[in-house]
């Protein structure tokens, strides 16, 4: 199969979900007209197409190889990272200052889609550099910024998240890694860091690594983390990579999936001559932390889209192709017929696709929030950290359940690795175990998110969906949950909320999405009336909005029991 950008469905999503279109009168935005729309839309599906999916099959059956403290990537990799930087794919919307365009990060999260539909763990170099950017315009100096952002933003040199040692996993306070005051400024980091993506490797002639460590006397836990810029070379006076600073890659691991993205474990200081250099203040690193957490939570939501569109082209080529038995109704005159003609096949495909564009339209809505806070909306601030964890969690469950069923759709077939359908399902499961786990991401918006406010936030998107559905299941997920945040902000204990969690996450953004969907849906209908458009696209937009609402909606609304079932249950149970 070869990936095609749904550019079709990608340019409807951010005009009517994410709102493209009232961003670009926003004069931050002026240059996001529709010509630059289009240019980056179906620029970066041909480069995708062309350049990251034909390397898929590489990087996973041969994938990154480490040897003696080298990580060497597959033959092609080196060239299309390099057409990447060059092509300037990773400016979109970086800060102009610093060689950025300035424009949406709607138009990144497109970016972002299509190299991961076409090849996932490669496109994992391009994703944390956003976060790395994000926490050096929000807390670098004016000197780091104007030394380091213009070479992040254009990807020459790729920047990594290090937060994860063996000991200190979500507990991200129990860090051990150290910073020692040089007394010039800088601090010599001595410590490990584990499951580092993109780590090492050798498409680029310097990586940038921000670290969580702790200095000296610094208090215990959380409160007592600092943030570090830690380059895998030192610059010279010119500002190019002279020495190594210090920086070794102990190993690689050896993973599910994602084989084409090196997950590094990294020592810093062995032989006490790691530099680095404080963003922020010193003590602050938490801040900077989730200044890169919360980018990099969205953009792993969006893999499940990603990995969502692509085993869903997949199964639908593969349905098309396989030839077994004749319709159960007798219309194919007892002739086998392609399996796409079965019912159930037909159920599986339909979902797959749903399911896919409703976490689409999820990422593409939080990103236009992301914009829009950008032009200093407080609202859409306060419904952008509403929905982030919806995005992350629901997004990559989305990513697991398609790919998944895209097995399914393959048979027996889908389970041997050449025909290429498992490799999606190896890839998707690590998304919701990454940058916060799901749990995790469920237990942020019980907490913080909902209890933060007394849930204000919520009745507001509460309220925005049911100012426009019409669809009487939707209306009736949304009472569900609102009944279900009431009692846990007025009767439930700490556990109660955190066993519900999970149930109220998937209820929630199944009701997000099913606003999306029917809005959709709406505007097809109005759109093929018109007798606009392209009518295949209207038609089977209206379908897979008419699915998600009859089957999926309804399917949400079930949770509502679970949601506030309690802890009891959880605690009685024997685990030996």
């Amino acid at each position: 199969m070869t990936y095609i950008a749904p550019t079709t469905e990608q340019k409807f999503v951010l005009k009517h979900i994410a709102g493209l279109e009232a961003l670009a009168e926003h004069p931050r935005y002026a240059a996001a007209d529709a010509d630059m729309v289009d240019a980056i839309v179906e620029g970066i599906a041909q480069f995708a197409e062309s350049e990251y999916a034909p390397l898929a099959k590489i990087g996973d059956t041969v994938g990154a190889q480490w040897q003696d403290g080298v990580v060497t990537m597959p033959a092609g990799f080196r060239e299309a990272y390099r057409a990447f930087v060059a092509n300037g794919w990773g400016t979109i919307d970086g800060p102009t200052a610093f060689g950025g365009q300035g424009l949406p990060f709607a138009l990144t999260t497109v970016v972002m889609e299509d190299l991961g539909s076409a090849n996932m763990g490669f496109s994992l170099i391009n994703m944390l550099s956003m976060g790395a950017i994000e926490a050096l315009d929000h807390h670098g100096t004016p000197e780091q910024q104007a030394l380091w952002l213009p070479r992040i933003i254009t990807g020459e040199w790729p920047a990594t998240m290090n937060l994860t040692e063996p000991q200190a996993g979500s507990d991200v306070g129990a860090l051990r890694t150290s910073a020692t005051p040089v007394g010039d400024g800088t601090y010599r980091i001595k410590g490990q860091k584990i499951y580092i993506t993109f780590g090492e490797h050798d498409l680029s002639d310097n990586i940038v690594h921000l670290v969580l460590a702790r200095t000296p006397g610094a208090p215990a836990g959380t409160k007592g983390i600092s943030l570090f810029l830690v380059p895998k070379f030192r610059l010279d006076a010119d500002g190019k990579p002279g020495t190594t600073n210090d920086v070794r890659c102990v190993s690689i691991e050896h993973k599910l999936g994602i084989h084409a993205s090196p997950t590094c474990v990294l020592s810093f200081g062995d032989n006490d001559d790691c530099i680095g250099e404080l963003v922020g203040p010193e003590m602050g690193g938490m801040r900077g932390m989730f200044t890169m957490m919360n980018n990099a939570r969205l953009n792993v939501g969006s893999q499940g889209v990603q990995i969502g569109e692509a085993a869903t082209q997949m199964a639908l080529a593969y349905a098309r192709d396989r030839i077994q038995t004749p319709r159960a109704d007798g219309s194919s005159g007892g002739s086998p017929v392609p399996i796409i003609e079965h019912p159930d096949v037909r159920r599986m495909l339909l979902r797959m696709m749903a399911q896919t564009q409703a976490a689409r339209a999820l990422i593409y809505y939080a990103a236009g929030q992301v914009d829009l806070a950008r032009t200093g909306d407080p609202a859409a601030k306060t419904r952008l950290d509403l929905v982030t964890p919806l995005a992350k969690a629901h997004g990559t469950d989305i990513g697991c359940e398609v790919s998944s069923l895209g097995i399914q759709v393959h048979g027996g077939m889908g389970f041997i690795e050449e025909t290429g359908a498992a490799r999606y399902y190896r890839d998707a499961r690590i998304a919701p175990i990454y940058e916060g786990t799901n749990g995790i991401q469920a237990a942020d918006l019980v907490g913080r998110k909902l209890s933060g406010d007394g849930g204000t936030g919520l009745r507001s998107l509460l309220a925005d969906i049911r100012a426009e559905s019409k669809d009487g299941v939707l209306l009736s997920l949304v009472d569900a949950v609102e009944s279900v945040a009431s009692w846990m902000l007025a009767d439930a204990s700490v556990n109660d909320r955190l066993a519900g969690s999970y149930p109220f996450l998937t209820m929630l953004s199944t009701a997000t999405c099913g606003w999306l969907m029917e809005r959709q849906g709406r505007i097809a209908a109005e759109v093929l009336a018109s007798g606009e458009g392209d009518p295949a696209f209207l038609k089977a937009k209206q379908t897979t909005a008419a699915y998600y609402l009859g089957h999926v909606v309804p399917e949400a609304l079930g949770l509502r029991a679970a949601a506030v079932a309690g802890a009891d249950l959880l605690y009685a149970a024997d685990f030996g």
